[in-house]
């Protein structure tokens, strides 16, 4: 069965011409395998980087090893980076979203279950605008947290979309 947010998003790239990267970490790859399940994505889809460990999102990436430091990997600073970096990598992309977090089971008390999600586009400037949150999830299980957490990726690429559509 399709995933219906998936087909949604796919009709905003497609109609406005858009291609999109993912940097995915706590999802390890779920977004950009969704959005993959829709027929004639291939021309929207540019790939995904899976990027789950600090230190490959410091060598993929290029997510400065200092802004790890001082915000952890699992942060609003690093997926913002995160964001403008695969889009930096995806030159046919003109949009990316990047998504980390603590899915648990050993996440601190204070931020089991949180996501912070990032989405960047490339203005014709060369300059890009990011969009960040962090969410809770109402889930409790891993697999069930990551199917969440992938979902609000995608909710957040449809309303970013919306909104450029209206500036």
């Amino acid at each position: 069965m399709m995933d219906v947010q998936a087909t949604r998003l796919f009709d905003m790239l497609r109609d406005r011409e858009v291609r999109v990267v993912f940097a995915e970490s706590c999802t390890a790859g779920m977004v950009s395998a969704t959005l993959a399940a829709v027929p004639g994505i291939s021309d929207y889809l540019c790939g995904s980087m899976v990027t789950y460990r600090p230190e490959i999102k410091e060598n993929w990436l290029g997510v400065e090893h200092e802004l790890l430091v001082e915000h952890s990997a699992e942060s609003d600073a690093v997926t913002r980076r995160m964001a403008e970096a695969v889009l930096e990598r995806a030159p046919a992309a003109q949009l990316a979203a990047a998504i980390t977090g603590h899915l648990g089971p050993a996440a601190p008390d204070d931020l089991d279950g949180v996501v912070f999600i990032a989405v960047a586009m490339q203005q014709a400037d060369g300059r890009f605008v990011v969009e960040s949150t962090r969410q809770k999830l109402k889930s409790h299980e891993r697999v069930e947290r990551q199917r969440e957490a992938s979902s609000m990726v995608l909710s957040r690429l449809q309303k970013f979309l919306a909104g450029q559509a209206d500036s």
